[in-house]
């Protein structure tokens, strides 16, 4: 008879409950996590509380970190004990996507979380390959905002930030303020960020942020023309997700200049004709960036995140608002999508 654990269970859209399920079998070359902390994504809110998963039931959470509770017949490289995070994307490995080390392209992939059982559990299955090491130092707390931080990273690697440039991070959510991070991390010499919400903006000014636009009161894209003479910045950042910011972009960026799209679109993208002249006058570069991956899997952005933490030049612990226990999330969720209160990065420990 299969031993029982805790997990939040999505049967469908806005119906996650906390129960008892079998804990997990693994295969020779899985590891079975005991999961210790799992974050809350933006795309979890939708995920959970409207769209759903690609099946039910299913345990939701991609952003999660533990300890290794047993391991398959043929892991040789973790041992019961070793803390880790889990990287989600289950690549084909086979697709010439994989076969070019682009995992989170790949045309077959299974994914942690949505299209398989992920990390709103005590316990989870991984294949050893996607296991990352976390060092002592490192909280568990901080060990489940590896994988979004790592998403940021794969973004700023994309388009490129520069010795000297100006940075502007439009949206100063949890991607965002990875981003002012990076940004300065990777050599730019000013960054200015834009948000609607002044907790945002001061947690952004204590991340590294030179300048801060409330763009709830200001005209963000005048003010950033503003404070680079009217040129723009060398790139700009958007990780709002909305038509605003993403429009606005194209106006802020400098002749030649680059753009880095990290926000999900949610409705109709719709340019006036004088934003769209900008990519094309101006000779823009237009970036997209999904997930988090290279070659060798699952790729130096993982593990460079982890060194930027241990270093102190990237800080994790600033950005949660607030932890709960998993048996709090059916009504956590419901709380987070009616934004009952202000909040960046929510942490479950289990």
């Amino acid at each position: 008879m299969n031993k029982l654990m805790n997990a939040a269970v999505l049967h469908a859209p806005a119906d996650l409950r906390y129960e008892q399920v079998a804990v997990p079998s693994y295969e020779d070359n899985e590891v079975l996590v005991r999961v210790r902390a799992a974050g809350v994504c933006g795309s979890d809110l939708g995920r959970v509380m409207k769209t759903g998963t690609y099946s039910f039931p299913t345990i939701p959470g991609h952003e999660f970190c533990g300890e290794v509770a047993a391991v398959g017949a043929g892991v040789k490289d973790f041992k019961p004990g070793d803390r880790v995070a889990v990287a989600p994307i289950l690549p084909c490995g086979t697709c010439e996507f994989c076969e070019s080390g682009d995992y989170g392209l790949c045309d077959n992939y299974n994914y942690l979380g949505s299209r398989t059982h992920g990390g709103y559990a005590e316990y989870t299955v991984a294949p050893s390959r996607n296991l990352i090491r976390l060092p002592d130092s490192l909280s568990f707390v901080e060990g489940a905002m590896v994988e979004p931080a790592a998403v940021t990273l794969h973004g700023m690697m994309r388009v490129g930030v520069n010795v000297g440039d100006t940075v502007a991070v439009l949206g100063c959510g949890t991607i965002g303020l990875f981003a002012i991070q990076f940004a300065k991390i990777m050599g730019a010499t000013q960054v200015i960020a834009a948000d609607v919400a002044v907790d945002k903006l001061e947690l952004a000014k204590q991340l590294g942020a030179d300048v801060v636009i409330n763009s709830g009161e200001l005209d963000a894209a005048q003010k950033i023309k503003e404070f680079t003479g009217g040129k723009g910045v060398h790139v700009a950042v958007e990780t709002a997700g909305v038509v605003q910011t993403q429009e606005q972009c194209l106006r802020i960026t400098k002749k030649k200049g680059r753009v880095l799209y990290l926000g999900t679109a949610h409705r109709d993208v719709v340019l006036p004709p004088k934003s769209f002249e900008c990519i094309v006058r101006n000779e823009l570069t237009l970036v997209g960036s999904w997930n988090s991956y290279s070659a060798p899997f699952p790729g130096v952005e993982w593990q460079a995140t982890i060194d930027y933490v241990k270093s102190g030049a990237l800080k994790l612990q600033p950005l949660v608002t607030h932890t709960f226990r998993l048996s709090d999330a059916p009504s956590v969720f419901v709380d987070l999508v009616e934004r009952k209160y202000p909040f960046t990065k929510v942490i479950y420990e289990i």
